[in-house]
């Protein structure tokens, strides 16, 4: 015996199923409209039997591209670390392309003289190398670590799941490096706001192990970002995190061909501290300690300010006033420590470029070089300020009691789902179809349905009892059988 029957489908409203028995059967399953329709669920019953038709909003082809990327999610760990298999087997397989592996995952350009290391377009080779691995150890840590942690604090929804997943990556990813920029910067003659001492010495041509692993693993990470938010559910403020993320990639690749990457630690060390408390409190959330999360937003908020809008600002100001005393305007040429120079700037625009193809070659540095710094940091200043103003929406709603609610990452397509049938859109209408499930008898209760009904069953030899011709009906009717009995 079958239970029940459920339609599957959903309607745009939440109305019962009207009969309309006069109505012609017009309606088909692609989508034409019929002439007398009934609200968005509506009953016909020409010809054989009654129909169940569901409006429903027309539902847009997947395009290639959203295959594909669909695709690469599901597919993340397994390229990944198929890429680093074949990587690594080729380097201890094939002895004759050692020289060309070994740059993938070794520093290049080492000075045994200096203890440094040197820049060039060798450098190149870990790019891709720290992509695919950042790709990898994240999809493989979310999936298998992240997740579990998750489900074990009571976090059950899948969209929770994957939010509290992605923010606990970003606190391990930012929990190492940032540390790490923390202890270079603490090391450096810079330490403590020291502003002029970002310019002096230039051009160093030279940096330690730990800083060039730094910033190459950082303009890495900024590169795989820009490759997640474009496979991954697009978020609400996707254009102003792809603006972000290629002015933060364009910049790290830019202080690394010019040698200023002591100004790029200080503002990565400045940029990511709010995002390292952002995402405790993300987290709090997504596992319910509201409380502790207020509270936690309440620090990223003040962190934020002081970060990016005080010191960050005074970054800026070091470029413009700064640079021009310390640096001057002029090139310089020749190996490390044997540096010829300032000489004048050639005419043209070509030694703009020239340090981003020979990183020991000319290098100049002059007002259009300067503001060519200095116009990016502001835009991102300026993106920082649309974001704060987020911000304070968020902090009146926790001084309200309403909590710490961030929709700035939430999905797109979340509203498309609330607002579905709105203005504009197509519709189609389809036969629902039924869903059955397979019960036993014990399972209808008729002494039930004959108390909320009145109605008495008389006894027979078999101990089955069947109520008269209307009777039966409104049973029919109640269980939800397709064929009504008429």
């Amino acid at each position: 015996m079958t239970a029940p029957k459920s339609y599957d489908a959903k309607p745009s409203l939440q109305t019962p199923p009207v009969r309309s028995p006069g109505a012609p059967n017009k309606a088909t399953s692609h989508g034409q409209k019929p002439k007398n329709m009934n609200g968005p669920l509506y009953m016909q019953n020409a010809g054989n039997s009654n129909v169940v038709l569901v409006r429903r909003v027309r539902r847009k082809d997947a395009s290639t591209w959203k295959l594909f990327t669909q695709w690469m999610v599901e597919n993340q760990i397994g390229l990944s670390f198929n890429l680093l298999a074949l990587l690594f087997l080729a380097h201890y397989f094939i002895p004759k392309a050692q020289p060309h592996t070994t740059k993938f995952f070794t520093l290049s350009y080492y000075n045994a003289a200096s203890g440094k290391y040197g820049k060039g377009i060798d450098d190149a080779y870990m790019i891709p190398f720290f992509v695919v691995l950042f790709t990898g150890v994240r999809a493989a840590v979310m999936e298998y670590i992240l997740a579990p942690i998750a489900k074990t604090m009571g976090v059950r929804k899948t969209k929770q799941l994957t939010r509290f997943s992605e923010q606990s990556w970003l606190l391990v990813y930012y929990s190492v490096f940032w540390t790490m920029g923390v202890y270079i910067y603490y090391k450096s003659p810079y330490y403590f706001l020291n502003l002029e001492e970002l310019w002096t010495g230039w051009p160093e041509r030279e940096l330690g192990g730990l800083n060039k692993f730094y910033i190459l693993a950082q303009w890495a990470f900024w590169l795989q970002q820009i490759f997640v938010i474009n496979i991954e559910d697009r978020r609400k403020d996707h254009i102003q995190m792809v603006t972000h993320h290629f002015i933060t990639c364009g910049l790290l690749y830019s202080c690394y061909a010019y040698h200023h990457t002591r100004v790029g630690n200080v503002i990565l060390v400045l940029m990511d501290i709010g995002d390292v408390i952002l995402a405790i409190a993300k987290c709090l959330k997504y596992t319910g300690f509201t409380t502790i999360c207020d509270v936690m937003f309440g620090v990223f908020m003040v962190s934020w300010i002081f970060a990016r809008h005080i010191l960050y600002p005074m970054v800026c100001w070091s470029i413009y006033a700064h640079i021009p005393r310390v640096i001057g305007s002029g090139c310089f040429e020749g190996p490390p420590g044997k540096s010829v120079g300032p000489t004048p700037t050639p005419e043209g625009y070509r030694y703009l470029i020239e340090p981003f193809f020979d990183m020991k070659g000319r290098i100049c540095f002059n007002p259009t070089l300067q503001w060519a710094f200095l116009a990016p940091l502001l835009m991102l200043l300026c993106l920082t300020f649309v974001w704060f103003t987020r911000i304070v929406q968020v902090a009146v709603k926790v001084v309200r009691g309403d909590g710490a609610e961030d929709n700035r990452s939430d999905d797109e397509d979340d509203e498309e789902e609330e607002e579905e049938g709105g203005e504009g859109e197509e519709y189609v209408y389809e036969e629902a179809q039924p869903l059955e499930a397979e019960v036993g008898v014990e399972d209808l209760d008729l002494k039930n349905w004959e108390r909320r009904t009145g109605h008495k069953r008389p006894a027979t030899a078999t101990g089955v009892s069947l109520p008269g011709h209307s009777d039966r009906k409104e049973l029919l009717g109640r269980i939800g059988c397709e064929k009504q009995v008429e």
